[in-house]
């Protein structure tokens, strides 16, 4: 089994919803980069401020399947549940 990469977008429709992005984003990702088998994690803005680029690589799909069910149970999934998401996963 090997890595698995999430690539793609979260997408949001208005500035509230980039507002809680960045109020949430840090430490989600502190907690992410935490987490047993991540081996790199980012979301960054691109030019466009509504736009985030997402960039996940977990070791193999147990630990991107754990990373999954944390964040969404966590603060940053309950908060962002509605906004869009575009990804593709690879290694699965």
């Amino acid at each position: 089994m090997g890595t698995v990469i999430l690539e793609g977008q979260l997408l949001c429709k208005d500035a509230a919803e980039v507002e809680l992005v960045k109020e949430l984003l840090p430490e989600h990702i502190r907690l992410t980069k935490a987490e047993p088998g991540c081996i790199s994690f980012t979301v960054t803005q691109s030019q466009d401020p509504w736009v985030w680029l997402v960039n996940e690589e977990f070791a193999d799909g147990a630990a991107f399947e754990a990373h999954q069910q944390r964040a969404a149970a966590s603060t940053w999934g309950r908060r962002t549940s509605g906004l869009q998401r575009s990804y593709e996963v690879t290694g699965l």
